[in-house]
């Protein structure tokens, strides 16, 4: 167990786990949970706290965290022969040395050349520029047919949502919303336009999200219940 506040960690089966300590006013107790996409677990303590004691309290849930690990989804690299969900379909990376830089989609298989190092890099980037470019064509073609202004369009990569829109009209996505099918896709672009109707998620805001959508939202959200998680693990 490392007891350094400059890297703490602790021992899981001999593998070191990184353990971020964030002290808390409010904290009367430990606290432990695991960010799987970034593979360390985060530690609240309270403010005065002992770090090595709270270490060693972290420790002492080897099992718990053992559990966590293996329940956590698979992380998927962007790297040459790796194939990752492209909105909703499986999709193949392909590296050719005498195909252009940039990449370019074909069918199920996304071609990039240039340093084979690289292609994980450049891969990413296509993926957030397509991510934007679909999700701002979709929402302000959605915002325009309803009559409702849309101020601007961005993407992000929080772990906590797949869309914010404040009350100015700027909505923000999650880049990784590109992976999922269309249906779910549209679904959230729909949730986020219906806040320029209703910014809460009253009675009123559920009709409208559902007459904007066209149908049922539920069967989108299950979707992203069921297989969001996974979605943070692409491109880590």
């Amino acid at each position: 167990m490392s007891i350094g506040t400059s890297d703490p960690a602790i021992t899981v089966d001999g593998m070191r786990v990184a353990v971020r300590i964030r002290r808390s006013a409010r904290a009367r107790n430990y606290r432990l949970t695991l960010d799987a996409t970034r593979g360390e677990l985060r530690l609240s303590v309270p403010a005065r706290a002992s770090i090595r004691k709270a270490l060693g309290w972290a420790q002492g849930h080897e099992a718990w965290v053992r559990d966590q690990m293996a329940r956590a989804p698979q992380t998927v690299p962007l790297a040459d022969g790796v194939t990752f969900l492209l909105e909703g379909r499986d999709t193949l990376i392909v590296w050719d040395a005498k195909a252009p830089r940039r990449v370019v989609r074909q069918n199920d298989r996304l071609i990039v050349g240039g340093p084979p190092d690289a292609v994980g890099a450049r891969v990413l980037r296509w993926l957030r520029a397509e991510a934007k470019r679909v999700l701002e064509d979709e929402t302000r073609a959605l915002a325009q047919a309803h009559g409702l202004h849309v101020a601007t369009v961005g993407i992000g990569d929080p772990k906590s949502r797949w869309g914010s829109c404040a009350s100015s009209g700027a909505i923000r996505y999650n880049w990784r919303l590109i992976l999922t099918p269309p249906e779910v896709r549209r679904a959230t672009v729909a949730h986020e336009v219906a806040h320029l109707l209703h910014m809460d998620h009253s009675a009123a805001f559920h009709a409208a999200h559902t007459r904007l959508l066209g149908e049922d939202p539920r069967p989108a959200r299950a979707w992203l219940k069921a297989h969001g998680a996974g979605l943070h693990g692409v491109g880590v």
